[in-house]
């Protein structure tokens, strides 16, 4: 679309790729998650219907999705008019918000937010995982999937005239189901047409990624312009996660700022800390990847906000990069990842 073609669209319209500056390429500003709500323990379940209050506040730290008001960020829009000037005080330019159909998307809402902050904010297109897809979008045909994510690029999302400039993030279960595919084949042929950037939410198995990649490849996806999330909790093997940077998308870390004894969605998953995310963004690097990282905090829960004592989102420019440098990873590969990368990936072809 020649409209589009080396444009990046935000929620208030086009803008040149470098009026971004630093950009957090995963998180949420306005959403539920009442859609993975992790019933507690018997003995715990007074704990999870109480406000959130300092005596508490560890015990819904550790187990976020058992807390039944910690999933309705979209409770929280003054709170987050804060901690976005916040992260523009500190050298913050844009973020891509990731919420799409299924988790209430509220585009209105990041519309006021980029207003009154000045954040440059792109908005998501698409649908999140099966278990919140509508009996209508399971009904629909590839085409008719198609239909639905290019017109909320082309011409508004959620009945609006506020466009969005992302298709993503599309949400994907382990195993993949139907529904799944057959949006992930709408969201190849979309791209296709428009040029536009695609953002992935994998199922958690370190296999989900490469399927994923695949279906996308076999639909005409451009997969240089398509970002994989949550690979820090996703693949966790070096050797796994080299084979994997070799299909040539952008390999997201975004989960800063977690740090889980336990994991409740998977088990199984050890959930690594910030160090750990550093120590594998550092070896992308050497590996020669610098130009395919990015990263964010995929913010979704109350408790990450600092308003709830959470590190919020500015915690990757006070806090990680600091860290970053010194252990090895120059300020050139830091501008790449949060500069040029997300520029780069933003911009419609």
């Amino acid at each position: 679309m020649s409209s589009l073609s080396g444009k990046v669209q935000t929620v208030l319209g086009l803008v040149e790729p470098n009026r971004l500056g630093r950009t957090l390429s995963h998180e949420h500003l306005t959403m539920t998650f009442d859609c993975c709500y992790y019933p507690p323990p018997l003995c715990h379940e007074a704990t999870s219907k109480e406000p959130i209050m300092m005596k508490n506040l560890f015990w819904i730290q550790k187990n976020p999705y058992s807390h039944k008001e910690n999933l309705q960020l979209n409770q929280e829009t003054e709170a987050i008019k804060e901690e976005l000037l916040y992260f523009k005080a500190r050298g913050g330019g844009a973020l891509v918000e990731n919420t799409t159909t299924g988790i209430s998307r509220d585009v209105q809402t990041l519309k006021w937010l980029a207003e009154e902050t000045g954040v440059h904010i792109i908005s998501g297109a698409g649908f999140y995982v099966d278990a919140t897809h509508s009996a209508e979008t399971r009904a629909m045909s590839v085409e008719q999937l198609t239909d639905v994510l290019m017109n909320e690029i082309l011409h508004g999302a959620d009945g609006t005239s506020i466009k969005c400039g992302v298709i993503g993030e599309i949400g994907c279960s382990w195993p993949l189901t139907e529904s799944e595919r057959r949006v992930l084949q709408a969201t190849a042929h979309a791209q296709a047409q428009l040029g536009c950037p695609v953002i992935i939410h994998p199922g958690r198995n370190p296999s989900a990624p490469f399927q994923i990649i695949r279906v996308l490849q076999e639909a005409g996806a451009d997969i240089s312009k398509t970002v994989m999330s949550h690979l820090d909790r996703t693949i966790l093997d070096k050797k796994e996660l080299l084979e994997f940077a070799q299909f040539g998308c952008y390999l997201e870390y975004d989960l800063f700022g977690t740090e889980l004894l336990h994991y409740q969605f998977n088990p199984d998953i050890d959930m690594p800390d910030d160090n750990k995310r550093i120590r594998r963004v550092r070896l992308l690097v050497d590996e020669g990847y610098e130009d395919r990282i990015l990263m964010a905090h995929d913010i979704h829960t109350k408790h990450r906000l600092m308003k709830y004592g959470g590190h919020g989102y500015s915690h990757i420019l006070t806090n990680i990069v600091p860290k970053m440098l010194l252990r090895g990873i120059t300020e050139n590969a830091l501008d790449k990842i949060l500069i040029e990368n997300p520029k780069q990936w933003l911009t419609f072809k």
